[in-house]
């Protein structure tokens, strides 16, 4: 279980606990123009149990540091098997009543959720800022695209319907219930530190689910203040349980899934990382789904409107600098346009400017981490290597700091690159020249994962062929952003199983339950 360690993709520093509320107003006069919360008690130090804020029994905590200028943020705790086990007690003591409320008084409490996150977008959009590195225009978008999920379910919490079954043998009824499967435990990333949070806790809370989260260990403080303001929502005590660790995640991943309370891990993360889960998770055969890693092509056919199909590679491609799991990381351009949309690529990505996510005019920030950049060179260097030309950036940005890269575009890829058969997960484009349609669709499904897949044509019959032929969870016909809190998100092959959002979101957290009535014969009296 040690590659646990990955999913939080930061070195661990553990200190002596420290008042966050000292550390932030000491980091706010050494940082760049920060602007301070305008509710600083959303500043937390501390894990959610049981409705109570509190430290680890060990006394121990991790550092925060901005991605940005590597300055200390803060502490959070550094948790262990014990406070988890504490977390799963509360969850499961929280159960009886929290699924007995109606499917309604669950709506209330979600939609009231929903509404402080909206009232407080802009301090959560700071804090996101703050510890994950991107454009505070960019952290207020994913406040209110996570916000959503609240809202989504809120809606979908009174209508988990049954079914009336007609049954085959006479004299019986046959009916189905749908009823939560009890208490979930959640490991997100840090790449949507409140997004990936409330995709989960929101059909988990519908269903009737009670949760033990474990924070991103590079962005614990979005979650702490996500976690205060379900509280201030009325969330009983013990249904939303969040606890903190860095160095202590393969510990935390451990008791998660051997636990036989615990009867679902919802995962989002690297494929390696997913497999140990789900092997750690069999000895219990708890319920699972699994969002992991992407590959996604990018197809630009002849027959393209290219303004848009520029327009919408830049979208997916660029959005959080890379770091995301749907963005395009191989784009493909038929001949006949190759050249011009390599050009007008080119261009518009130059018009870009990369800084602090504060600054005014940014519209892309740091990576996370310098490991994140090490990957980034590596494979720009490989491609440049054997071939590939550079249209745009290519360098590291050291008079910003350590953790930025220019927004970079390469041209004339081949399949035997890096990026051609590894996720990027940062700022840089590849372009690969295709001819026909079935040489794109075999080279776009030459990959272990399917997540997302893209592409742009006008033509109707191509659409239809082409969208069918991906082996991907999700497609993009004519755009380069997908996430809705009311579509499907999820993948095929290695990128996992299971839908987040939706109205199949909410099927994830239940179980169908067979009620079946017999002896009940004819009407009396014939």
């Amino acid at each position: 279980m040690a590659s646990l360690l990955r999913i939080s993709r930061a070195r661990a520093f553990v200190s002596h606990p420290a008042a966050l509320t000292r550390t932030v107003t000491r980091t706010f006069a050494m940082s760049r123009s920060i602007p301070p919360l305008s509710d600083k008690s959303l500043l937390k130090s501390q894990a959610y149990i049981n409705g109570k804020w509190t430290d680890a029994e060990s006394g121990q905590t991790f550092e925060i540091k901005d991605p940005a200028t590597h300055k200390l943020i803060g502490t959070m705790p550094e948790m262990s098997k014990a406070e988890t086990e504490s977390a799963i007690a509360a969850a499961a003591a929280a159960l009886p009543s929290f699924r007995a409320m109606t499917g309604r008084e669950r709506s209330r409490l979600l939609h009231k959720w929903f509404q402080l996150m909206m009232e407080n977008q802009e301090d959560l959009a700071k804090l996101i800022t703050w510890e994950n590195g991107k454009p505070l225009a960019d952290a207020k978008g994913e406040v209110a695209y996570a916000a959503g999920f609240f809202e989504w379910f809120a809606e979908e919490a009174p209508r988990l319907y049954g079914d009336t079954i007609p049954a085959s043998i006479p004299g019986n009824r046959v009916f189905t219930w749908k009823q939560p499967v009890g208490v979930c435990g959640f490991i997100t990333p840090w790449n949507f530190p409140a997004a990936m949070i409330t995709r989960k806790i929101g059909p988990a809370l519908a269903a009737g689910c009670t949760v033990v989260a474990k924070s991103p260990g590079e962005t614990p403080l979005t979650a702490a203040a996500i976690a205060e303001l379900g509280h201030r929502a009325g969330i009983p005590p013990g249904v939303v349980n969040f606890v903190t660790g860095l160095a202590n995640t393969e510990e935390i991943g451990n008791t998660l899934t051997a636990s036989e309370t615990v009867r679902k891990i919802s995962f989002t993360g690297s494929t390696r990382v997913g497999k140990l889960l789900m092997r750690n998770s069999s000895d219990t055969v708890k319920k699972v789904s699994f969002e992991l890693g992407g590959n996604a092509p990018f197809i630009v056919f002849d027959d393209a409107d290219l303004d848009a199909a520029v327009a919408g590679a830049v979208a997916s491609k660029f959005r959080s600098s890379g770091q995301t799991c749907v963005c395009a990381n191989r784009i493909y351009v038929q001949r006949g346009i190759y050249d011009k949309f390599a050009d007008a690529f080119a261009e518009k990505v130059k018009a870009f400017k990369v800084g602090y996510g504060w600054d005014k005019g940014v519209t892309h920030g740091p990576v996370i981490h310098e490991r994140a950049i090490g990957k980034v060179e590596a494979h720009v260097k490989d491609a440049v290597d054997k071939g590939a030309k550079l249209l745009a950036g290519g360098q590291k940005l050291p008079d910003l700091g350590s953790n930025f890269f220019e927004l970079t575009v390469l041209r004339d890829m081949s399949k035997d690159m890096q990026l051609a058969h590894e996720e990027t997960f940062g700022p840089v484009a590849g372009l690969f020249p295709f001819d026909t349609e079935a040489e794109v669709v075999d080279l776009a499904n030459a990959s272990e994962v399917g997540l997302a897949g893209y592409f742009f044509s006008r033509d109707v019959g191509r659409i239809f062929r082409v969208a069918e032929a991906l082996e991907v969870g999700m497609v993009g016909v004519n755009t380069g952003l997908i996430s809705d809190a009311a579509a499907p998100f999820g993948g095929v092959k290695q990128s996992g199983f299971g839908r987040e959002g939706s109205k199949y979101g909410i099927d994830e957290f239940v179980t169908v339950k067979t009620v079946t009535m017999g002896g009940l014969g004819e009407l009396q009296g014939r």
